[in-house]
């Protein structure tokens, strides 16, 4: 005989729902896990004179498969959409650039909690443009995580931050910037977002097509060049960084609550400590080590206290960032 859940017991139902909510929430957790990785991941297969190159290669793989995908939606796009997604796409290129060589000129550690204070910062422009004071604990928080910063960089001391450090949260600036244009591009605010996702990088890519012709070897030396393991790396960053996590987002946000998603993404920055330290063997002091830890608390109580926005549509980080706070796919590029 058919049995219906009001028949089960209390508990069966509780359980069921239970297993059913760590089901949906495991691709996401993953998700920020590989995010996690992927200052690891660059470092491998990046020096300061491939970087270029390095992209070139990486969104190369990932361009045909996303195009056969979004084919019929890139068919349906406007030239106003085109325009949007290409002018975003350049904001883009900036991004991939300033993390990708802050990345190889720090470690995986201070790259990942760095870059998440995007998620602190976007919500301080969001304010500034609404012409709207924040929450006195969002203020408290960015503070904290300026201060975690600072630990951070200077290892415990008062030298000042590296070369990677500074680029690093420069990208964490204009990745910002990025997320605001993204919510205010008309153009691009209603298109499919795995076709715009897919202009964006397009156009990234033909910028470091362009860039790599002039800055260190061409891409398919670099290809050449590399060994089992670094192909390995490779392929983990164009398949399981962008494609996986984009379409995971997109599937995410449907089967759960974006505040769900957001909050298990956020988790990527302790992600990239854990991988720093286990596999990179990054050392930190105990002041820096304090640093990094306040920069992961004031990450998260900036998100739970910021100012509440509207909900926008983007590009997508998975495809194209990372940083977290959309309502809906997050609405940052993808990672380094």
């Amino acid at each position: 005989m058919p049995v219906s859940l009001s028949d089960l017991p209390e508990g069966s139902s509780s359980s069921s729902s239970s297993s059913s909510s760590v089901l949906r929430d495991l691709p996401v957790l993953l998700v920020a896990v590989v995010w996690g990785s992927s200052f690891l991941a660059v470092q491998q297969v990046a020096e300061p004179g491939t970087v270029v190159s390095m992209l070139v290669l990486r969104f190369g793989l990932v361009l045909p498969l996303l195009g056969v995908v979004a084919w019929r939606a890139l068919r349906r796009l406007s030239r106003a959409e085109w325009l949007g997604g290409g002018a975003l796409g350049l904001v883009l290129s900036g991004i991939f650039l300033l993390e990708t060589y802050g990345a190889v000129h720090t470690s995986a550690t201070n790259a990942g909690l760095i870059i998440s204070l995007a998620m602190v910062l976007t919500p301080l422009g969001e304010s500034a443009l609404g012409r709207t004071a924040p929450p006195r604990a969002f203020l408290a928080a960015a503070g904290l995580a300026v201060l975690g910063v600072a630990l951070l960089t200077g290892d415990g001391g008062l030298r000042p931050p590296a070369l990677g450090d500074l680029l690093v949260l420069a990208a964490a600036l204009v990745r910002s910037a990025y997320v605001l244009a993204t919510a205010r591009v008309r153009a691009v605010r209603d298109t499919d977002m795995l076709a715009v996702t897919w202009v964006q990088l397009a156009v990234a890519t033909g910028v470091f097509s362009v860039v790599a012709l002039s800055v260190g070897p061409a891409p398919w030396t670099v290809a050449r060049s590399y060994g089992a393991g670094q192909w390995a790396w490779l392929l983990h960053l164009s398949l399981f960084c962008t494609v996986f996590a984009f379409f995971v987002q997109m599937w995410a946000v449907r089967a759960t609550s974006p505040s769900r998603v957001s909050l298990l993404l956020g988790t990527e920055p302790l992600w990239a400590a854990v991988f720093g330290i286990a596999l990179a063997g990054n050392r930190m002091g105990p002041l820096a080590l304090l640093g990094g830890v306040l920069v992961l608390v004031a990450t998260e109580w900036g998100r739970r206290t910021a100012p509440a926005s509207a909900p926008t549509r983007s590009g997508g980080k998975g495809a194209g960032t990372r940083e977290t706070d959309a309502v809906g796919p997050s609405a940052e590029p993808a990672q380094a």
